[in-house]
This record gives C-alpha cells, sequence and structure tokens, in this order.
C-alpha cells in the first residue's frame, strides 16, 4: 500500500496538481499561538507551503511526507525563499513518527488517528499542537476529500489526550472549506494534564 500511496502522490505532483504555494489564512490566523524559535515538524506536508512559511517566522523545520517528488519541490522552493528545511521521505501511517522533541506539530489536512497518541510524547515540555482538519460538513459543499478520510464534525477535542486545548473553533474557512481548527499545549512542567 505504501509504495502505491507514494506513487499516486509523486503523479500528483510532478503533473503540478497541488495546494497553492501561499500558506493557509487559517494556518497564518494561528501565528501567535507559534513559538518564535524551537524545533517544528510539517506532518504530510507535501511541497512545503507551510513548512517554509514555519521555517520564514524562525523556526528549524523538518518536513515529513511519502513523496520524494514534493519533498524535492519543497527543497527548491525553501532555497528560493532563503530559509533552509529538513525533508524526511517517511510513510506516516506504516513508519515510526519522527522523534522529536518537536516545539511544534503541525498536521494540516492529514489524518491517520493513531497519530493522535505519538503526538504528545513528540512534543517537547510546552510544545504545541497545530491541527487543521475538513469536517463531514465540509461534504455539504465539496466531494474532497471523501467522508472516510474526514473528521466527524465535533471529532478532533476528543482525540487530544494529555495536552490542554488552547484553541478550536468548527467553521467555514475564508477559503471555503469547513475545518476544525485546534491548538494544544503540553504541560511546560512536562507533567502532562
Amino acid at each position: 500500500m505504501a509504495e502505491a500511496d507514494r506513487d499516486r502522490w509523486n503523479n500528483k505532483y510532478a503533473e503540478g496538481d497541488h495546494a497553492s504555494n501561499e500558506p493557509s489564512r487559517v494556518l497564518t490566523e494561528l501565528v501567535d499561538f507559534l513559538p518564535k524559535q524551537g524545533q517544528a515538524i510539517d506532518v504530510a506536508g507535501g511541497t512545503g507551503r507551510h513548512a517554509i512559511w514555519l521555517a520564514e517566522r524562525g523556526l528549524n523545520v523538518t518536513l515529513a511526507d511519502i513523496s520524494d517528488v514534493a519533498l524535492g519541490i519543497a527543497r527548491d522552493r525553501a532555497a528560493e525563499h532563503a530559509v533552509r528545511i529538513e525533508t524526511v521521505e517517511i510513510d506516516l501511517e506504516e513508519s515510526a513518527f519522527p522523534p522529536g522533541p518537536w516545539d511544534v506539530i503541525l498536521t494540516f489536512h492529514f489524518l491517520v488517528r493513531p497519530l493522535f497518541d505519538v503526538f504528545p510524547q513528540a512534543l517537547a515540555p510546552g510544545g504545541r499542537l497545530i491541527c487543521v482538519h475538513p469536517t463531514t460538513t465540509n461534504l455539504e459543499r465539496h466531494s474532497k476529500p471523501p467522508a472516510r478520510f474526514v473528521l466527524q464534525d465535533d471529532e478532533l477535542p476528543s482525540l487530544i489526550r494529555g495536552l490542554t486545548i488552547l484553541h478550536h473553533e468548527e467553521t467555514w474557512s475564508i477559503e471555503g472549506r469547513h475545518e476544525a481548527v485546534l491548538v494544544a499545549e503540553k504541560a511546560s512542567s512536562g507533567i502532562n494534564p
């Protein structure tokens, strides 16, 4: 399955069929929740639109994705933006999550529910998890992503264990998608709530 996924995404990115190069406004509006320095990982971040934006904010960013084509595009784009990002080719559904500790874990439009059990251990004390993902309400206007790849309405907070939720909303974004947006923090002492 991993090889089929890799091939599918490589073909998609090679054909130029991917999201905008600009970071999502949903994410940029969360800037006040981001630390000004530290280690960040962009989970399944594709061609790096968010990884580059995080690097421009002063974070040391690792972009993890299954597609070597996307990672190559991301490295080229990072160079164009005069920022440095690390890239890791990885199948996040099959392989161990890249070891932290991470000050920021960003998961944007990527849903593997078992990873929510891993995120608290991978975060540094005081680290932040930022999650943005379409919900079932999004299907009222859009056929993609299909139902098996979206969150149930109000599901996201129930996936968060061992972290304090700082921000949560589910609404139609300015970009026209119905998304769950959540920021959660690991206790600074390393003791989970």
